[in-house]
């Protein structure tokens, strides 16, 4: 696998093909197709066992991300629509309902989990190893650690979040973070309590330890609450928070505040606060708390990078701006991986997630062993006639697991070739439109939300006719027509109920004749 030489000044050089810098699930994930494909791969580590974030983190230890193991399919494929948190492998195993059956499962239960799934998937893992510095080497990296130096060909950074997203604002560090904040709801107990942050961890705090203890809680943030049943993205705050906004609606003193926070100061042991309304005219208000809590996020480390290979920032500043297929935008040969890696679908699908990046990944690990071991991107042929056409595109509908959870972002690609298609699964539909855009025609394959503004999104009006499936607000097959990286067609099918696309009226008959225009 990897070579080992003396280099300049004693340091020993360790040499591998593909160095992953992160054990969590994402590291893990590609790791494990690294593994199957044979290729010369290390990851390395600063923590002593994987998935040491979920050691801390969430503060209350309870996941948001679903665990329904009790589903009536027997296909394992159908299953991992609903199972958000096992990684993929072949041979499949283990899998995380085997640890929880909870529907939010233990933090603790994801720790068990991924260090089974380590021992027994991706056994080129070294921890306890301390990155300090990366940086270029001609056309690779070299990784600076505690131990001596690795360089690698292809560098992947599965990292996590590397520290607090902090904003810019005067007094902030008046501010405990949610990574300090007491998890003991005693804590809270009769207290005013603002947190800055209307997210999924603020809410976790408000919910889980203060609701019960404190005499007011304001969550504050400049933008509207964005709740994930109107959004359909995850990340999002979920519905099993929705007691505070009980509290907020029924006047009990707890409030979501759409404002500015323009500074805090410390006042005879508490902390006055002066904020700015959003939605009113600029109606300024002086508060005063007795705690103030920063739930606003994480964002990455940048600082182990040096100047010959630092990554430029999405605009939001947290993440990594990437290309199509997950490198970053100018820096080749640096790839990211797991959370860091949901730029091209931000707050869309669930690339920010398990159950969304665990299908990134494996197709990250055929565009890798692609351009470097020279292994073509795999994929099926499959006839040109309308017919056999829609029989592979509803076959995939009904069944993957990667294009339920992965909507609107991952997609399956059919090129023409000859008299028959060339059939690539699961790729960013980005992805596939630069990848194939010299094509004379290209069909993507995906799974989509109806984004229709509805007062009520527990009240839609819904139309049965197939010819206004274009009109579905639940999730429903779009296939997309491109010449030479032009749309030129889309075709919807209809939204079902239990998600399964098979009925010949509202389905088969409407995508044969879409196809069929289309020769």
């Amino acid at each position: 696998m990897g070579v080992t030489v003396p280099a300049v000044k004693g340091v020993v050089v360790e040499r591998h093909q593909f160095v992953i810098v992160g054990a969590g699930p994402g590291g893990l994930q590609l790791g494990h197709w690294l593994q199957r494909a044979g290729a010369d791969y290390l990851v390395v580590d600063r923590a002593d066992a994987p998935g040491a974030f979920f050691e801390r983190f969430p503060r209350q230890r309870r996941l948001i991300s679903l665990n329904k193991a009790h589903v009536r399919s027997d296909d394992p494929e159908r299953k991992l629509r609903w199972d958000w948190n096992s990684l993929l492998s072949d041979p499949a195993g283990p899998l995380f309902p085997e640890y929880s059956d909870d529907y939010y499962p233990h933090a603790d239960d994801m720790v068990r989990y991924l260090a089974d799934f380590q021992t027994r998937q991706v056994p080129q893992v070294r921890f306890a190893t301390t990155v300090r510095k990366v940086r270029r080497d001609g056309a690779g990296f070299v990784v600076e650690t505690d131990d001596g130096c690795v360089s690698a060909e292809c560098l992947v950074m599965a990292t996590g979040w590397g520290k607090p997203n902090v904003p810019d604002i005067p007094g902030i560090g008046h501010a405990v973070g949610y990574e300090d904040a007491p998890a003991d709801g005693a804590a809270y107990r009769g207290k005013r309590v603002l947190i800055i942050g209307k997210g999924n961890s603020a809410f976790e705090m408000a919910h889980r330890m203060m609701l019960d203890q404190a005499e007011m809680v304001h969550l504050a943030s400049p933008n509207p609450l964005r709740l994930s049943w109107n959004t359909k993205h995850p990340g999002h705050v979920r519905g099993q928070y929705g007691a505070l906004l009980d509290n907020y609606q029924f006047k009990t003193l707890h409030s979501v505040l759409d404002c500015t926070i323009d500074r805090i100061e410390a006042v005879d042991g508490a902390f006055r606060v002066w904020i700015t309304y959003t939605h009113a005219q600029g109606e300024q208000e002086v508060l005063d708390y007795d705690m103030v809590v920063r739930c606003t996020g994480f964002r990455m480390d940048t600082d182990i990078f040096d100047d010959s290979c630092r990554p430029s920032m999405a605009p939001n500043g947290r993440i990594p701006a990437l290309r199509e297929d997950w490198r970053s935008t100018d820096i080749d040969g640096l790839y990211f991986a797991g959370t860091l890696a949901q730029a091209r679908d931000f707050q869309r699908a669930s690339s920010a997630f398990i159950d969304g990046f665990r299908y990134n990944l494996r197709t990250l690990s055929r565009i890798l062993t692609e351009r470097y071991l020279d292994i073509p991107l795999p994929h099926e042929e499959v006839k040109l006639d309308a017919e056999s056409l829609t029989d592979a595109v509803l076959d995939r509908v009904n069944w993957s697991s990667a294009l339920w959870t992965q909507f609107e972002y991952l997609c399956d690609a059919l090129v023409v070739s000859g008299r028959k298609f060339r059939r690539y699964e699961d790729l960013p539909e980005d992805y596939a439109i630069t990848r194939f855009g010299d094509q004379e025609t290209l069909y993507t394959v995906s799974l989509r939300w109806g984004r229709a503004d509805h007062p009520d999104v527990f009240a839609i009006e819904r139309h049965p006719a197939p010819e206004r499936a274009a009109e579905s607000a639940f999730i429903h097959p779009v296939v997309r027509c491109y010449r030479f990286g032009r749309l030129v067609a889309e075709q919807h099918l209809l939204e079902d109920l239990l998600a399964e696309w098979r009925r010949p009226d509202r389905h088969v008959e409407p995508l044969q004749a879409f196809f069929r225009g289309r020769q």
